[in-house]
């Protein structure tokens, strides 16, 4: 899956979509046909149907995608009945350095786990390794193994494995 540019080049506002159950892959298949910039991260996962094991690339954050555009091109996706509910993004350099975070992390093909809810912990950057760089928060409940990649937006992260890597705080 290639990672989107994610950089504030001023290419529009992003927004969050709240998407309708099972409606990210086309929504993101519609927004790329007609030309609109977004990100839909995606992590390899397997699944169970009945009796059925399911390998594919699945929605990291199920329901939601993110949509770089002006209000319009918003409205356009909601045009197509696979969006609930547009979300505007008041913090646009947060979103976007949260997404760049997530971006990296897919594009190095490390495990990602979704964490289901956030708590104020300590930020950190990777020092050493492939993640170099990669900034995140350490959640307390967890050990200095794990770090928290969050997206506040949605009151949701994931978790990376950092197999000894180098931490500091920010």
């Amino acid at each position: 899956m290639p990672i989107p540019d994610i950089s504030a080049d001023g290419r529009g506002s992003w927004f969050v979509l709240h998407t309708r159950t099972n409606q990210e892959k086309p929504l993101a298949r519609d927004l790329k046909a007609r030309g609109i910039d977004h990100f839909l991260p995606l992590v390899p996962a397997v699944r169970y149907r009945g009796k059925k094991k399911l390998k594919a690339d699945w929605p990291l954050f199920p329901g939601y995608l993110f949509l770089r555009g002006s209000i319009d091109d918003a409205y356009t996706a909601d045009r197509g009945r696979r969006v609930a509910h547009i979300i505007p993004v008041a913090d646009q350099r947060r979103l976007i350095w949260e997404l760049q975070n997530l971006a990296k992390a897919i594009e190095h093909g490390v495990p990602l786990d979704p964490y289901p809810y956030l708590k104020k912990g300590i930020g950190v950057e990777i020092t050493s390794g492939p993640l170099r760089g990669l900034q995140g928060m350490i959640e307390s409940r967890t050990s200095l193994d794990r770090l928290i990649l969050a997206v506040e937006m949605l009151g949701q992260g994931v978790s990376v494995e950092l197999h000894g890597a180098v931490v500091e705080p920010i």
